[in-house]
């Protein structure tokens, strides 16, 4: 379903060993193997890869584009392309997405709940209005006879 889609490089990587306090912000791909304190959030319009390996822990808010899991997330996560589940993910908190893949051994203590066009505000604006045309709403006049 996305394999047309060009996969963005990863260009960032927080190592094994490594624990960050704070928000992360990220454009293009982002792979953690180490510790995150604080929420994980892919930036820009562009495509995003957000990976978290088998030995990462992130916990805070989990936002990409296509999200890899095969670690450990303590919070929520949206995936707004693809959600990829590995083997040994472990997410506790509530999971929405655009496309799921999950294996076995993969768990989720939380609400897992599929991406609806009005919860992603570019698939809203292409729903509702072709691209360079702006929708006008007619105003009907009723006259009201006494």
């Amino acid at each position: 379903m996305f394999g047309w889609k060009k996969t963005p490089p990863i260009r960032t990587l927080i190592g094994e060993g490594t624990v960050i306090s704070g928000e992360i912000r990220f454009s293009d791909g982002l792979r953690i193997d180490g510790e995150v304190q604080g929420n994980v959030t892919a930036i820009g319009d562009a495509r995003s890869l957000l990976v978290i390996s088998e030995k990462a822990r992130v916990l805070g808010k989990v936002r990409a584009g296509h999200v890899i899991i095969n670690g450990l997330i303590e919070g929520p996560v949206m995936a707004e392309d693809l959600l990829e589940l590995q083997p040994k993910a472990r997410i506790v908190g509530d999971v929405r997405y655009e496309a799921l893949e999950m294996h076995q051994g993969a768990t989720i203590d939380g609400e897992l709940r599929p991406l609806k066009t009005e919860d992603k505000p570019a698939l809203k604006l292409a729903a509702s209005t072709p691209s360079g045309v702006t929708t006008v709403q007619p105003v009907i006049a009723q006259s009201q006879k006494n």
